[in-house]
C-alpha cells in the first residue's frame, strides 16, 4: 500500500515510537490521526503538520473514546487505511510473589487492559472503517500494525504482567490476519527491544547497561526512527502479512 494519499491512526502518537511513526507517515505523503492521552504533546505534534495531522485525546482501552477519535479522523480526512498501535505502559515490576506478598492483581489487570485489550479495541474499531474502503489494484484495503515487545518472548524476572500483555499481542497476529485475509487487510506486529523512548528512559541505568551488553550489534538503544522505518516498510510491502518482526539488535534478554 502506498503511504502517499493514505490516512493512518497512530496510538501513542505524541511521543516515542508513535511520534516517530507519525513523522514517517506524514513524510511519506500520508495524513495521520494522533491518538494519545497527553494533550499538550499531541497537539504540538499535530501543529507541526497543519492540515496533515489531527490530535484526539483517546484512551485506547475505552470503546467510546476510541470510537470518537476514529470519527474525528474520518470527518477530517474521509477514510482510514492504516492503523498503528504504539500506546502502552510498562506497569508495575515485581515478582509473582515477593516479600511484600503476591503481585497486586489490580496492577496486572491494568497492564493487560491497556497493552492487550487496548490494542485489540483500537484494531477492531479501525478495521471496521478500513473494511469500508474500495480495494486498490492489488485488492488491498488497509494495514494494521500492532506493537509487541521482545518481552513477549524473553520476559525478565518481574515482568509477568508486561510480558503477558505483549505475548497476547503476538497471539492476536495470526488469527486477526486470517479474520481479514479475504477482505484485503494485512496484519503484522513489531516486537521492539530496548529503544530510546519515554518508556525506555524509565529503565534503571544499571539494567539498561546490562541489557545493552546483551545486544549483538549495534550495541546501543534503538532509535524511534528505526521502528518507524520498519512500520513504513510493512505498509509498503504487500507481501508482509501475519508476521511478528523483532527489531532488537539480536538481543535475547537475560533472566534479570
Amino acid at each position: 500500500m502506498d503511504i502517499k494519499g493514505s490516512v493512518a491512526v497512530v496510538t501513542g502518537g505524541a511521543s516515542g515510537l508513535g511520534e516517530a511513526t507519525v513523522e514517517r507517515l506524514i513524510a511519506g505523503g500520508g495524513r495521520v490521526g494522533i491518538f494519545d492521552l497527553n494533550e499538550e504533546r499531541g497537539r504540538a505534534v499535530a501543529a507541526r503538520h497543519a492540515g496533515r495531522a489531527l490530535f484526539a485525546r483517546v484512551d485506547v482501552a475505552d470503546e467510546a473514546s476510541v470510537a470518537a477519535g476514529i470519527g474525528a479522523v474520518k470527518a477530517a480526512f474521509g477514510a482510514i487505511h492504516i492503523c498503528v498501535s504504539c500506546a502502552g505502559i510498562p506497569g508495575f515490576v515485581g515478582r509473582t510473589v515477593s516479600k511484600k506478598g503476591p503481585f497486586p492483581l489490580a496492577e496486572f489487570t491494568k497492564v493487560i487492559q491497556v497493552n492487550l485489550i487496548g490494542t485489540f479495541n483500537v484494531a477492531r474499531l479501525a478495521a471496521a472503517e478500513i473494511l469500508k474502503n474500495e480495494p486498490g489494484p492489488s485488492g488491498e484495503r488497509g494495514v494494521i500494525i500492532n506493537t509487541a515487545s521482545l518481552a513477549a518472548f524473553d520476559g525478565q524476572m518481574g515482568q509477568c504482567a508486561y510480558s503477558a500483555s505483549k505475548a497476547g499481542v503476538v497471539g492476536l497476529t495470526l488469527p486477526m490476519t486470517r479474520d481479514f485475509s479475504q477482505f484485503g487487510v494485512r496484519v503484522c506486529a513489531i516486537a521492539p527491544g530496548l529503544f530510546e523512548t519515554p518508556m525506555g528512559a524509565g529503565v534503571p541505568p544499571e539494567v539498561k547497561e546490562r541489557l545493552i551488553g546483551t545486544l549483538e550489534f549495534p550495541k546501543r538503544m534503538g532509535a524511534p526512527s528505526e521502528f518507524a522505518a520498519l512500520a513504513a516498510h510493512i505498509v509498503e510491502n504487500a507481501y508482509l502479512n501475519g508476521e511478528v518482526i523483532r527489531i532488537d539488535a539480536g538481543t535475547r534478554a537475560p533472566p534479570r
